[in-house]
């Protein structure tokens, strides 16, 4: 390197998996909510596209869910839709999706509290945790000494705790009741453009 030259920062990323079946208000309230807690430079959505751990769970289709997630995020500057596990055939492993990235960017992996509470299930989960900084968004139920049983390090992020989840969401709108306002705009108009949820 030249003399007087500066060295680059590494991205500092988040990273925000997930089934996103549907995308609801959460997921934006969590990457807000790390991108500042963290002084994260962009906050990664990856929509999984074979999440192995649900495979006894009826799902939409990964289009269906990336869709949703583009039109989730819409035009937050910091944020950005990531396709390359929807991309990739076979299981969605976090660690072959981590992989991908340069090995000089900073990672923060964002989880809910009730995804860091199974961490220990998860795939090569020792090495998910040697390459990234585990940050923990609190979820109602789920206490943080749940999360602490791992032994995996963790930061815990203080944010509150909302009782909205995809589960949630789904069986809400399977019953014939409104998401609206549960989801970003978008995602509602695509929900009803393509029928998704709807009763039986």
């Amino acid at each position: 390197m030249a003399v007087g030259a500066f060295m680059l920062c590494a991205v500092r990323r988040g990273i925000l998996g997930g089934t996103f079946d549907p995308f609801h208000v959460v997921h934006l309230m969590a990457g807000d909510a790390a991108r500042h807690l963290l002084d994260l430079d962009v906050v990664t959505y990856i929509t999984a596209g074979d999440p192995y751990q649900k495979h006894d769970i009826p799902m939409s289709t990964k289009d269906h869910r990336w869709n949703m997630t583009v039109r989730g995020i819409g035009e937050v500057e910091y944020f950005e839709a990531d396709d390359r596990e929807v991309q990739r055939p076979g299981p969605s492993y976090m660690i072959d999706t981590l992989e991908t990235f340069e090995a000089d960017e900073e990672i923060f992996l964002i989880l809910g509290a009730d995804a860091a509470a199974g961490l220990a299930t998860w795939h090569r989960w020792e090495e998910v945790v040697e390459r990234t900084t585990i940050a923990v968004i609190s979820r109602p139920g789920v206490a943080e000494e749940e999360v602490a049983a791992t032994g995996a390090p963790y930061l815990w992020l203080d944010t509150p705790g909302i009782p909205i989840s995809s589960t949630m969401l789904r069986a809400r709108a399977e019953a014939g009741r409104s998401i609206r306002f549960f989801v970003p705009d978008p995602v509602w108009e695509y929900v009803e453009e393509q029928q998704l949820y709807a009763p039986a």
